[in-house]
């Protein structure tokens, strides 16, 4: 599914650290499970998880691999957990009021 590149940004971020919440994951593995939701590659996936990082919403550490070298896995920070809920909310708050504006207009 096509989806508007502006949509796409402003909720990747909420599906990354969702996904992360479930369990620890390597970064081609959040490729692949983002993109059950939204079209994503790695270039728009690794800078995020790196500024996620950064912000101290992510912790990250090597797991041995037995298909190459040790992959880094992403954790989701005692921080990290409210950012994750505020986005949820802010989604949810976003998404109703849109889909209420849509209902009135007969869409």
């Amino acid at each position: 599914m096509l989806v508007n590149a502006q949509f796409k940004k402003g909720v990747l971020e909420l599906i990354v650290l969702e996904s992360v919440r479930k369990r620890d994951m390597y970064g081609y593995e959040l490729v692949a499970e983002v993109s059950k939701v939204v079209d994503v590659n790695e270039g728009t996936i690794y800078p995020l998880l790196k500024r996620l990082t950064n912000e101290h919403y992510f912790e990250t550490y090597l797991r041995e691999s037995t298909e190459g070298p040790p992959r880094k896995y992403y954790h989701l920070t005692a921080a990290g957990v409210p950012y994750r809920d505020s986005l949820e909310a802010d989604w949810l708050e976003f998404s109703q009021r849109v889909n209420a504006f849509l209902q009135e207009h007969g869409v």
